[in-house]
């Protein structure tokens, strides 16, 4: 009997290749699937994420466990008052899970039973943050280490700015765009300038520890100084404010968080806070 080595040894070449071949694919198959499957898992966790993120005054685990407080719970006023006063205006309203002042047309005279609002408490060394939205040609801001001593909190408080750039003719006015939306009113401009336009909320986080203070907004560090310093003091100098208070340099150590009313709709929400 007469063997065809050749043959048989060509048959078993085939065999071996078509078999990795086989083994490979199988191998492919089962690396794709488990890629499918992590990369859903991936989706899924960021769905959550999303989720948790986008439910408006409330706090997820996570903010909990890190110490975050809200300071609106979405449908009332508890906690805030008006400047001076010891009821919520009538002018500001809770709505649609925002805490919405009613612009009255008439600028910083406001309404009768409008003004400033703040948080009845005492805050020092914390981490701010919150959603603002303007409306159009809208003014307002967001205090902080406020005293309830003078007649305006602006009078005694540091303030990050709340407006339309495109309309509002304070963006023209101050040095260097320091009156546009972020800035440090009327003494730093927030670079960059990145709020968003009329009717879009901006997200927003105020640091303030032993006299550091960071300005962030929509995810980017727009402004930082340091309070008390001599370059501090030079600046308040060349401002509006000591014609205002001579003594406005003099920022207190801790004090209260406001929201302004200048005459103008404006809507806030996802107020939290983190002390230091």
């Amino acid at each position: 009997m007469i063997v065809n080595t050749n043959n048989n040894l060509l048959n078993m070449k085939k065999r071996i290749f078509l078999m990795t071949i086989a083994i490979s694919a199988m191998s492919f198959i089962t690396s794709c699937d488990k890629t499918a499957k992590k990369e859903a898992a991936v989706d899924e966790t960021k769905e959550v994420v999303e989720v948790q993120e986008a439910a408006p005054n409330t706090l997820t685990e996570a903010e909990k466990a890190d110490g975050w407080v809200l300071l609106f719970d979405g449908t009332t006023s508890t906690g805030w008052r008006g400047y001076k006063k010891d009821h919520f205006p009538a002018a500001w309203q809770i709505t649609d899970g925002t805490i919405h002042m009613l612009g009255s047309g008439r600028g910083e005279a406001g309404d009768a039973d409008g003004g400033d609002i703040l948080f009845d408490k005492v805050f020092q060394n914390f981490t701010l943050s919150l959603e603002w939205k303007i409306s159009e040609g809208g003014n307002s801001g967001i205090f902080y280490l406020g005293q309830e001593e003078l007649d305006f909190i602006w009078k005694t408080a540091p303030e990050m700015q709340v407006l339309d750039n495109e309309k509002h003719p304070d963006a023209k006015l101050g040095k260097d765009n320091n009156r546009q939306a972020g800035s440090l009113y009327d003494l730093i401009p927030a670079v960059p300038q990145n709020a968003k336009t009329v009717g879009e909320w901006n997200k927003v986080e105020i640091v303030v520890f032993k006299g550091t203070v960071i300005h962030y907004q929509n995810g980017e560090k727009v402004v930082e100084y340091h309070l008390w310093t001599p370059e501090w003091n030079e600046m308040v100098a060349g401002s509006k404010f000591p014609a205002l208070n001579p003594k406005w340099a003099e920022v207190a150590a801790k004090g209260y968080i406001g929201l302004q009313d200048h005459g103008d709709d404006v809507w806030f929400r996802n107020i939290k806070i983190k002390e230091q």
